[in-house]
């Protein structure tokens, strides 16, 4: 009983841990660089971020998916936040993921790179599409 609850410990943990450097938009002599690698490695496995070369889960429909964050913009203060408190919600992201000076190396990278794909979301009365002819 107890081999097969360390065997499935270490197997939640090989797959938290992510990818590695593969796939980087940002270069080893970027500042931002040691922020890409650690966001690559720790939250791959559920966000998505074109900088980091990450696609999050296969599967859209669960519930462990993460934000798109290529989609989203976030501050450094929210990112961190959520680094230190496990998401907004609190229940599926794990609290300090990464800590210390390598949650403001994420936060700072994520603040950065996040919303690439971001639509400015219409004011109230006014269209999404063209308008008309």
């Amino acid at each position: 009983m107890i081999l097969i609850a360390a065997v499935v410990a270490a197997a939640l943990g090989i797959s938290a841990c992510g990818y590695g450097e593969e796939g980087l938009a940002v270069k080893s002599d970027n500042a931002d660089y040691n922020g890409a690698v650690l966001f690559a490695q720790h939250c791959s496995g559920c966000h998505t971020l074109s900088a980091a070369g990450t696609q999050g889960s296969g599967n859209r429909g669960q519930r462990t998916q993460g934000p798109n964050l290529n989609q989203r913009e976030e501050s450094e203060n929210d990112v961190l936040f959520a680094i230190q408190n496990g998401g907004f919600s609190g229940a599926i992201m794990p609290q300090n993921i990464v800590v210390g000076k390598e949650a403001e190396e994420v936060a700072k990278f994520v603040a950065k790179y996040a919303g690439v794909d971001a639509k400015e979301s219409p004011r109230p009365g006014e269209e999404t599409g063209p308008a008309e002819p």
